[in-house]
């Protein structure tokens, strides 16, 4: 479970070959217990929630970043490290 960001709090892992049960490009973002699934396509939640606030901020971070997350996602997929992205500032 790599750690690819952290900003304000809220931190941003993929699973290696964590590409069956949503079947679909994806991340995992986490804040104080809360945790969700986030489709990198389009910022759906595919699981879970985390406080409307930060998911505004984590929804923010992924338009930026849309690329390099699926880059990092086919890395993870296929079993390799991704690279670290930078926060949202």
């Amino acid at each position: 479970m790599p750690t690819i960001s952290v900003f304000y709090g809220i931190i941003i892992y993929l699973y290696f070959f964590d590409n069956q049960k949503h079947q679909m490009p994806h991340f995992h973002a986490r804040y104080q217990g809360q945790q969700a699934a986030v489709s990198i396509l389009d910022g759906e939640v595919l699981e879970g929630k985390i406080a409307p606030a930060k998911m505004k901020l984590v929804q923010a971070w992924l338009e930026i970043h849309r690329e390099d997350l699926m880059a990092d996602w086919e890395l993870a997929v296929s079993g390799q490290t991704p690279f670290p992205i930078e926060p949202l500032r």
